[in-house]
């Protein structure tokens, strides 16, 4: 093919990706959104023009710029971020080129990017430059009545059913292209029209047919509506806790268990270690005092000593004025009356929470954000926060973006998930409505309701088929209480997380293998010829 079409093929897939992503897109689209890419990637591996790296970097760029620009309001450094997503997915779909080109170069090589794809979309779960927001899966979130099936597979089931239509249909382009009449073709596409239909109408049954399961529970969730930028830092620990009693006392009942705020909604900096000297925590321990059946979940920034011979943490953070350590936390914490539970956020937000370690240099330096400096102290493993006869799992901010490390929660024993987040840096764009829907796809996946909050929006309800029960419009101050079922149901996919992806990474090692081994037969096949012929 001439360079040109090359490059508007390349083009074409990243603006079909694009055009399938919530929330105005048609996620249909995403069916073929792979389609022109892998026909360009056909012709260069049978000898065709064109440099299979760069064109999918042009894709996967436009992809990326297009679907999370609005990242560039929370932190300049964005840019460099779409820049390296685009880069390690080109590099994924360039390793699939030549691993099918030397290993099954025709239509079945084609399955190889299956497992290499959902490969690199677990390691987006754990590495330090971790950003699952762009994984396949989650593209049906608006569409939740398709994928009821996810609380057997999660999100990963997604993404094989996104990435195997494709390949089937370009494997009937390419049929087409080689010659093969209409009538040749009828199985391999009546084939992926069902595999693109039946999945559906399992999910409508699926959908129809689940009853939630668990005890009523009434939660009550405020937004506070603060802007993050300003605001936030500037009002007093009293207004804040005076905020958040006022909006829920609206609306409280006797029946109300659980008060939900937003993440780092307290800026006071509370000490993990001298909590009874937190006015914000005695704030709500007081309101509580008049409310004593229910327990106030929110978001705070929290201070811990450093314990001695740790100095050497990498979170660890020297006081400017004397030679102690301490660590920084984004924390949920749990208040009741004469008690108070936390949890740190485990799944930091690259550049803008956490730095990679051998980046040291820019340890006490901000990076991104005028608020963000080194790196948080998290905590190991997913907590849940018990009160009464409940277990909840809070994630924090963008922890609701990984569904293996959602369903950590559910089991061990979180009979409701909580979302607790701050969407305000993205200003009024997709980036806080994208979040939103994110939120869907763990209810269905754990069949767990969801309440959420968010500071500036978008906060509400999600019930246990991933139906949106109530939600608050952005940048309004508002509160809402809703009826939620407790449910202590494990879901396949919970107890078995994300075995989808790690089938992928066994897989992947295996055409690793198999590469190498075909590289070494082929050298010695070659030193063979040679030494022949001498």
């Amino acid at each position: 093919m001439k360079k040109h079409l090359n490059l508007i093929l390349a083009v074409i897939s990243g603006l079909l990706l694009s055009a399938a992503w919530p929330l105005r897109g048609f996620v249909p689209f995403i069916f073929i959104a792979f389609v022109p890419l892998l026909w360009v990637e056909h012709h260069i591996a049978n000898g065709g023009n064109g440099r299979v790296f760069g064109l999918s970097f042009l894709t996967f760029l436009v992809w990326n710029v297009l679907t999370t620009w609005w990242v560039f309001y929370a932190t300049p450094a964005a840019t460099a971020a779409y820049f390296l997503n685009a880069l390690f997915m080109a590099t994924v779909f360039w390793f699939f080129h030549i691993a099918k080109t030397k290993l099954c170069n025709n239509g079945w090589g084609n399955l190889l990017l299956i497992p290499l794809w959902m490969a690199f979309e677990m390691l987006h779960y754990y590495w330090s430059a971790k950003w699952p927001w762009l994984n396949l899966g989650n593209v049906f979130s608006t569409y939740h009545t398709w994928i009821q099936w996810y609380e057997f597979t999660g999100s990963a089931g997604g993404t094989l059913w996104v990435l195997l239509v494709n390949i089937l249909i370009v494997n009937i382009l390419i049929a087409v292209s080689n010659g093969k009449s209409v009538k040749q073709l009828w199985v391999p596409a009546l084939t992926t029209l069902l595999l693109v239909l039946v999945p559906i109408l399992i999910s409508k049954v699926i959908y129809r047919n689940y009853e939630e399961q668990g005890e009523d529970t009434e939660v009550v969730v405020v937004q506070q509506n603060l802007d993050p930028w300003t605001e936030q830092y500037t009002t007093t620990p009293k207004e804040i806790a005076d905020y958040n009693i006022r909006l829920a006392e609206s609306v409280m009942t006797p029946n109300t268990r659980f008060i939900v705020g937003s993440e780092s909604a307290v800026q006071e900096g509370i000490w993990l270690n001298a909590v009874e000297n937190s006015q914000s925590v005695g704030y709500f321990q007081d309101f509580l005092s008049r409310h004593p059946q229910a327990a106030v979940v929110i978001g705070a920034t929290t201070f811990e000593f450093v314990p001695q011979g740790m100095e050497d943490d990498f979170p660890a953070r020297k006081f400017i004025d004397s030679d102690a350590y301490y660590y920084l936390h984004n924390s949920a914490l749990l208040i009741e009356t004469n008690d108070m539970q936390h949890r740190n956020k485990s799944k930091l937000t690259p550049g803008v929470e956490a730095i990679p370690s051998w980046m040291k240099f820019l340890k006490n330096f901000s990076v991104t954000m005028a608020v963000a400096r080194g790196t948080l102290k998290t905590d190991p493993v997913a907590k849940n926060l018990k009160f009464d006869s409940h277990e909840v799992g809070v994630g924090i901010c963008y922890e609701s973006a990984f569904g293996g490390y959602m369903s950590q929660f559910t089991r061990k024993g979180a009979d409701l998930l909580f979302v607790i987040t701050n969407d305000g840096w993205w200003r009024d764009t997709p980036g806080h409505r994208q979040h939103f829907e994110f939120s869907k796809l763990r209810a269905i996946e754990n069949r767990r309701c969801i309440a959420r909050s968010a500071n500036t929006g978008i906060s509400g309800f999600i019930n246990q088929h991933g139906d949106v029960l109530q939600k608050t419009k952005y940048r309004e101050r508002d509160v809402i209480r809703e009826t939620l079922k407790a449910n202590r149901h494990l879901t396949f996919y919970a107890r078995h997380n994300d075995y989808l992806n790690r089938i992928a990474v066994g897989i992947t090692c295996l055409i690793c293998l198999a590469l190498i081994i075909k590289l070494e037969i082929n050298g010695l096949k070659k030193r063979t010829s040679r030494s022949g012929k001498r």
